[in-house]
């Protein structure tokens, strides 16, 4: 049990202070008085007041177990189990807005199943695995000491760059992969300064040769994630002028980048693609069929 004692210049000051401590009414409480306060005699000797206040233990309240006629009775009282009448202009506004919940039920279902269709028919388009860039190169065999390897070394001298270079090759195609702590150096903004390399060698390839010989260059994978980027570039702008109607013209691309948007979209339905101006500022245009 609780309690608390407390000393006052009387007895209900004292009361009222334990009270307050247990956060209980007098009603809750039982008072027993310690000590009487005394005034003594002209202030000499004056006594204060002491109390033990206890907090009243609540009494449980004993619940009779319900018999099976006392359930019985429970149930029927029930609003779902009572018959309910409702007046003529009640039930008319109850039917209206019970209409009206089912109309914007048909209606979301509509909606969805339309969204749904819509979903299904919005076909991605993709390059096929010969149109990749990179689906030759895996055939290709290392090659050691091949002469654009001291080319691009020399180059990546000049450049102050940390790069190293492995190259494969066959009759038709070069590839160098780049590596090394320099690699985003060489890459460039957009790849525009791993093409400007890439220009160079297929130059110093192609200087002495009696057949075209195609360079790639690639570093950090870069070329496999540039494709991939336009790809979704020419599925988002494919939907753009379906849903328009008006062209779209792309920024100025290198004849492969252009070549993966063309690849893309060649068996779209809807919109074709083609080529304007001159490189390096030659660009494709994506328009409704």
């Amino acid at each position: 049990m609780r309690s608390s004692e407390k000393w006052g210049v009387d007895v209900d000051t004292a009361v009222d202070l334990a009270l307050k401590e247990l956060k209980i009414s007098r009603d809750e409480a039982e008072i027993e008085v310690l000590e009487e306060s005394s005034n003594g005699f002209l202030g000499i000797g004056s006594k204060l007041a002491r109390v033990r206040v206890t907090a009243r233990e609540a009494e449980p309240q004993v619940r009779e177990k319900a018999t099976f006629d006392d359930i019985d009775a429970i149930l029927a009282g029930l609003p779902e189990n009572s018959a309910l009448k409702l007046p003529d202009e009640v039930r008319a506004e109850y039917d209206k807005f019970e209409a009206e919940e089912r109309e914007d039920a048909r209606a979301r279902e509509k909606a969805r199943k339309q969204e749904k269709s819509r979903s299904k028919s919005k076909k991605r388009y993709n390059l096929s695995l010969e149109d990749t860039m990179l689906y030759e190169v895996k055939k290709l065999e290392p090659v050691e000491g091949h002469p654009l390897e001291k080319f691009l070394r020399d180059i990546s001298d000049q450049m102050g760059t940390d790069l190293d270079f492995s190259v494969k090759a066959n009759d038709d195609l070069v590839f160098v992969e780049i590596t090394g702590k320099d690699t985003g150096t060489i890459i460039g903004k957009r790849g525009a300064t791993l093409d400007a390399v890439q220009c160079l060698a297929s130059y110093v390839v192609n200087k002495n040769s009696d057949k075209y010989v195609r360079v790639i260059l690639d570093a950090e994978n870069y070329r496999a994630k540039r494709e991939k980027t336009l790809v979704n570039l020419a599925n988002r702008l494919a939907g753009k002028v379906e849903r328009t109607g008006r062209p779209t013209t792309l920024e100025p691309m290198n004849p492969y980048e252009r070549k993966v948007i063309h690849c893309t979209l060649q068996n779209h339905p809807n919109v074709k693609t083609r080529s304007e101006g001159k490189d390096p500022y030659r660009k494709v245009i994506i328009e409704s069929k």
